[in-house]
Order: C-alpha cells, then sequence, then structure tokens
C-alpha cells in the first residue's frame, strides 16, 4: 500500500512505480527511520496525541521489526521506500494502531531526519577509520625518526629531509580531515522532525522531547529551510573529497617510492598483484585503484551541488537523488582508508636506499648558499656563487663531498674548513631546526604535537 494513493483513482504505472521507487537503495536507513519513529512515538503519546498505550504499542512493533532485519528474519522488499516499508510492515503486526505513527510528521521532516541521523553516524565510522591511519603514520614516523630521505620540488631532490617529517605531512593533511568531519558533525545535528511537510504542524506536539531522545543538539529555527536543506550531505562528501585528494597523493608517493627506479618502500605481497603476461612483476594495484577511485568521489560532490543549486523552497523529488551519491562516497571512502591503513601497517622502509638518495643530486646545495650568507655575502650573489660551484661539479662530474676545501677556496675566499661538514646530508637536516623542520629534535617535537592532537578524539 502507498502512503498517499488514496488521491488517485488508477494506479501509477508500472515503470513509474520503478522509476520512483527508492527502496533499493534507502533500505540503509532502516535502523535511522526506525529509531527516528520509536522517538516520534514517544512524544506523541507523551503530548497526548495518541494515548500512552499506543504510543507503546507502535514502539514495540518498531522494535520487533528492527530486530527481524538485523536477524535476517525480514527483508527489507515490496515497497516505494523505507518509511513506506516500516509503516506498512507495523501495521500489518500490530493493525490499526500502527496507521497513528504518522500523525504530525511528513515523509518530508521523516526524511531529512533520516539522512541526518545515518550521516551522524557515518561521521563517527570515518572518524575512526582517519584515526587509525593517522596513528598507522605516527607509528611509521616514530619508527623511522633517526633517519633522512631526499625531499622534493618539482618532483625534483630539493634538500634532504627527516623521514618522520615525511609521514608527518600526511598526518598533518588527516587531521585537518577529522577537524572538518567534526566540524561537519556539530552543523548537521540540528533536528528538522517536527517541521512536518514545510509548514510545521497543527499538533500540539514538544519537539524538545524528540530532540532529546534522538540526541540533537538543537532543534532547527524554520521548517521550509529544514525539509529541503541537504547542506549536511554535500558537506559530507566535500570532506570526503579532500580525504581522497590526501590519500591520492600519498598513493601517487607509494607508487614511485615502491618503483625499482626509486626503491625507497616495499609493499608487501599480500597487497600486491603480478601481471598475467609478465612473470617479474610486482603491480601497485591497491594505490592504483585508490588513487583511481577519488575521481568517483569528487564527481559525487559536483552531482549533489548540482541537484542543489536550483531547487525552489520547499520539499523537491530531486533531494532523492541525495541518497546514492551519498551511500557510494561512503562506501568508496571506507573502503579506501581501510585497505590502506592495512597496506601502510606492513609496509618495509629501505632507510640506506633513502639515506643515499638523500645526499645526491646537489641536494646540500641551499646550505652552501646559506652558509656563505651567514658569512655577509648577500644572499643573491651567494646564490650565484653556489650555482657557479654545482656546474664546476657537474663538468668535473663531482658531488659537493668531493669537493676539497681549496676548490671552495676559489670560488670565494670567504669559505672556511668547516665548509667541508656543512655539505654532508646529516648536517643539511640538523641545522633545519624551525619548528616543523626537519631536524631530528623538529621531527620529535612534530610527533609529540600529533600524539597530543590525537588525544582529543
Amino acid at each position: 500500500m502507498k502512503l498517499w494513493e488514496g488521491r488517485f483513482d488508477k494506479p501509477t504505472a508500472a515503470d513509474a512505480d520503478a522509476f520512483n521507487e527508492s527502496l533499493s537503495f534507502d533500505k540503509r536507513l532502516y535502523k535511522a527511520d526506525l529509531c527516528a519513529s520509536a522517538a516520534h512515538a514517544a512524544m506523541l503519546g507523551k503530548c497526548g496525541i495518541i494515548t500512552e498505550e499506543e504510543s507503546a504499542c507502535i514502539r514495540d512493533g518498531l522494535k520487533g521489526i528492527l530486530a527481524d532485519i538485523e536477524s535476517g528474519a525480514l527483508s527489507v522488499e515490496g515497497a516505494e521506500d523505507i518509511h513506506s516499508f516500516v509503516e506498512n510492515e507495523l501495521t500489518a503486526r500490530i493493525g490499526e494502531t500502527g496507521k497513528k505513527l504518522h500523525t504530525a510528521r511528513s515523509r518530508n521532516d521523516q526524511v531529512a531526519t533520516d539522512m541526518r541521523l545515518y550521516v551522524r553516524t557515518s561521521i563517527d565510522k570515518a572518524t575512526r577509520l582517519l584515526l587509525d591511519l593517522v596513528q598507522t603514520l605516527y607509528g611509521l614516523a616514530h619508527a623511522n625518526v633517526k633517519y633522512l630521505m631526499p625531499g622534493y620540488t618539482h618532483l625534483r631532490k630539493a634538500q634532504p629531509i627527516n623521514c618522520a617529517q615525511y609521514f608527518n605531512a600526511y598526518s598533518e593533511m588527516f587531521l585537518r580531515d577529522l577537524d572538518r568531519f567534526g566540524a561537519c558533525r556539530e552543523r548537521l545535528n540540528v533536528m528538522p522532525l517536527g517541521s512536518a511537510a514545510l509548514a510545521g504542524t497543527s499538533y500540539p506536539i514538544d519537539r524538545e522531547i524528540t530532540r532529546s531522545l534522538l540526541g540533537f543538539s538543537e532543534i532547527s529555527a524554520n521548517s521550509l529551510d529544514a525539509v529541503s536543506d541537504r547542506d549536511f550531505v554535500a558537506e559530507y562528501i566535500f570532506c570526503a573529497s579532500l580525504v581522497m585528494v590526501h590519500l591520492s597523493r600519498l598513493c601517487e608517493d607509494t607508487i614511485l617510492y615502491t618503483s625499482d627506479e626509486f626503491g625507497f618502500w616495499n609493499i608487501p605481497d599480500e597487497y600486491s598483484t603480478g601481471s598475467s603476461i609478465m612473470p617479474q612483476k610486482k603491480n601497485p594495484d591497491i594505490p592504483e585503484l585508490v588513487r583511481g577511485k577519488s575521481g568517483r568521489v569528487f564527481g559525487h560532490l559536483t552531482a549533489i551541488l548540482a541537484v542543489m543549486k536550483g531547487l525552489p523552497l520547499a520539499y523537491n523529488k530531486d533531494l532523492q537523488e541525495d541518497k546514492e551519491c551519498f551511500f557510494d562516497t561512503e562506501d568508496t571512502l571506507f573502503s579506501c582508508l581501510s585497505i590502506y591503513t592495512a597496506l601502510l601497517k606492513k609496509v618495509t622502509i629501505n632507510v640506506n636506499r633513502m639515506f643515499t638518495a638523500a645526499g645526491e643530486g646537489f641536494s646540500t646545495a641551499t646550505d652552501v648558499a646559506d652558509y656563505l650568507a651567514k658569512k655577509g655575502v648577500p644572499f643573491r650573489d651567494a646564490h650565484a656563487i653556489t650555482g657557479k660551484i654545482v656546474r664546476h661539479c657537474l663538468e668535473k662530474k663531482k658531488t659537493l663531498t668531493d669537493m676539497s676545501f681549496e676548490e671552495f677556496r676559489t670560488f670565494s675566499d670567504v669559505f672556511e674548513r668547516d665548509i667541508l661538514t656543512v655539505v654532508t646530508t646529516r648536517n643539511s637536516a640538523e641545522q633545519r631546526d624551525s619548528v616543523g623542520g626537519s631536524s631530528l629534535r623538529a621531527a620529535r617535537a612534530g610527533l609529540l604535537a600529533i600524539k597530543r592532537r590525537l588525544r582529543k578524539y
């Protein structure tokens, strides 16, 4: 039975029913719908809109439906949407009293409430997965804090950096993601139930009762906005999109750093695949898939924004399109976070290979320029002198550490013998002792700061 069919003389066409239905995907909302319905029934009873006995009967029926769905005894099927399914099933179980559940509410405020409850729970799960990822990155940083690796700009060796500093950089990204999801959760935790179709209700309801029962922090202030607001869905997908941006960047690094050309890390066999034709191959398919799935989430963000941008107040059926893009975003986000955290827990680091690479490509040239500048040479002149030294090394097929003190003096009489220490890889990193820098002390301070920030979660 459709909740609205009394107005119509003829049944809807089969193809119209198929096009209009949403149960195939909004069945995920069953727990949220049953929870919100139970709170609504409790409020109706307390306000005397229905009797306390009817309220208890409805709530017991809803509890039984939930138990049967979760045990697998009841399949969610055969209705237009999850709201129709629940009401039809309830009425089948407890009789006419079940039809009183929908008093003083509409499917408009009902689905808006269900979605907020569902998204709130989803954010809590995303938070747990992000925490696991940051803790994994923290573990890698802590285990490798004494080691150096090359830092890159333009994918060219730039300067030696601390390995922990590298992993801490990604922790910073995902900590921002945690903050964003937390702020999103605060904004969405507003209860629309009681707004009815769009104008509120003439029944003497008490919205504070349902707010308290459902754990919302506030009650919606405007019924027109409450039933048509899906900002929280768009915001969730935006937060997920940024997580996927950060994951995708980490994927790109993983793909590069585990290649033969780099050889910095090794992906374990359990998280690699081979080639159907080349027996020697060990492919980074998981990082590539995660990198590819990021575009899928970005597409959902565009989709929900496009749905929302032209809607007149208040509710419109277009808003049914919020669910499929949200659910697929949720699935993609959770699977990518879970698999990548598992992969990182088994990655091994080739610290010797990284240290060797950190000293290549004249990565300590900036230290030479800084040395001259600290001796009073204007930095632009120091930069030019260092550039000439690099060119000299290229012509002579030397590195900066191969240079003798006498050779340095041919470029500037400011150089003293300590320049031979300045150009070493370890010294270069240790000299960068500013907050967030590459020194061992700075990297350890970064680890401590991340550990402190994790405590609030």
